[in-house]
């Protein structure tokens, strides 16, 4: 006879205790463990046993006697995505995207398979079909081959994608969908397991592409136990900030593909609409010369795109100073003050900081501290920085700017925008070729020869 278990279950991480306690050892969070029961029978603990006639389906070969093919992908018209997938959507591959509340899974992927030529299964366990058409309306798509299916069950999911037979099943959210083979609540960590697994092998054992929209928790990682994320071929990350119009789709993990890709979007009233030149739209296109204004050359994965880094120093008002930065760690633009403060001579400790990166973007490339010490120093003097000026390089605790990567296609991008000269660490000039660049090269060794040549001119 079948006998019921209680486990207990953190709902961040999915670490798993005999009882019940307020702090989550695995993950560092309080009151995340949560009750669980689940049934232990006979058949489950034989399906555990692996016998020898369970494991001669299949044989060793030699690595060499492999024969190596190549993946057939779906192009998804969308460049972007097409690009952090790695060439396209992979047939049979196992996808799951996560995001904020909000932030636009669900019209990027309602948009992207309304223009597809390819047979389509939306399975929508949080919107009802009324709603799924009124968004579909708004962005102004319209497929015939696109079906559209509101069920939470997974067993009427699965017995609906095998009679209708699409190419791509899309399941939104995975976090409210339940199986028969658990008792717990929808979204808990058993629950969360079995629709995985299950979803997997007819993944695998059909062909079907399958896309999944999940959750992020408060920390922002993918709700859910980890075994979700080891499951799925494909993790990506939707991010941004729900004020601004800018979105970014990041790879996690990519068995098909590079995880440093990126893809840019931008929010409209009729969806998504992809960036291809997010440098332009990152900057400012003013004629006004503003002081605490400084354009860094940074890096996404591997796409390279300008930024407008603003900043602003006051006299402070209260006791203690403020220290505030948007889009940047300010724990780094602390230690970034620290450096200014003590290699360059600016006293700053009676004064407010406050830094932004413009459009919204989270920018964490090393090589954007020479523009941020720079913003911030221009604010404090109150002198704009010359014009077709970018910077880009790493700053260290001794004051030294230090060499960062893919300098090529820094000074490519700015080059392509139209800036007449950049700043750059002089290690990354060593054994570089200046010739086929219509671009000044300024190479400097320390933040004080890098105030020098910008402020004085020398």
């Amino acid at each position: 006879m079948a006998k019921k278990k209680t486990v207990y279950h953190c709902t961040e991480c999915g670490a798993e205790y005999p009882k019940w306690q307020g702090f989550c050892s695995q993950c560092g969070v309080w009151n995340s463990i949560e009750e669980e029961e689940i049934i232990i029978g006979k058949q489950d603990k034989a399906s555990r046993t692996f016998t020898a006639q369970s494991i001669t389906a299949s044989k060793p070969v030699r690595l060499g006697d492999i024969e190596q093919r190549s993946e057939s992908r779906l192009s998804l018209g969308d460049p972007e995505l097409d690009r952090v997938l790695g060439g396209g959507l992979v047939e049979g591959s196992f996808i799951l995207l996560g995001g904020e509340p909000g932030i636009g899974k669900s019209t990027l992927v309602l948009q992207t398979i309304l223009r597809l030529p390819y047979k389509t299964l939306y399975v929508s366990g949080e919107e009802s079909l009324s709603q799924l058409k009124m968004r579909a309306d708004r962005i102004g798509g319209t497929n015939d081959d696109c079906l559209i299916y509101a069920e939470t069950n997974l067993e009427k999911i699965l017995a609906t994608a095998i009679d209708t037979q699409p190419q791509i099943l899309v399941i939104d959210s995975i976090q409210t969908i339940q199986t028969e083979l658990s008792d717990s609540s929808p979204g808990s960590v058993s629950q969360i397991r079995e629709c995985a697994t299950a979803l997997l092998k007819y993944c695998k054992t059909e062909g079907v592409a399958v896309i999944l929209i999940g959750h992020i928790n408060k920390e922002g990682s993918i709700a859910g136990p980890k075994i979700l994320e080891h499951t799925v071929d494909v993790v990506l990350q939707f991010d941004g900030d729900k004020h601004y119009m800018y979105r970014i789709l990041r790879g996690q993990k990519n068995r098909f593909g590079s995880t440093a890709e990126l893809g840019i979007y931008e929010m409209r009233q009729s969806g998504l609409r992809p960036v291809e030149n997010p440098s332009e739209h990152l900057m400012t296109q003013s004629d006004l010369k503003l002081s605490g204004t400084a354009i860094a050359v940074a890096m996404e994965g591997v796409r390279p795109f300008l930024i407008e880094t603003q900043a602003l120093v006051s006299s402070a008002v209260y006791a203690t100073p403020q220290r505030s930065s948007t889009g940047f760690d300010t724990r780094r633009m602390n230690m970034l003050l620290a450096v200014l403060e003590k290699r360059a001579g600016f006293k700053l400790v009676q004064k407010d900081v406050f830094l932004n990166i413009a459009g919204g973007i989270r920018l964490a490339d090393p090589a954007s501290d020479l523009a941020v010490i720079t913003a911030v120093l221009s604010s404090s003097l109150d002198i704009a920085l010359p014009e077709g000026v970018c910077l880009t390089g790493e700053v260290g605790l001794s004051g030294e700017v230090r060499p960062v990567g893919r300098i090529e296609q820094r000074i490519m991008e700015a080059e392509r925008i139209g800036f007449r000269a950049i700043i750059l660490p002089e290690a990354n000039l060593h054994g570089l070729s200046t010739e086929g660049y219509n671009i000044r090269l300024i190479g400097v060794k320390t933040v004080e020869e890098a105030f020098r040549k910008l402020f004085r001119g020398e």
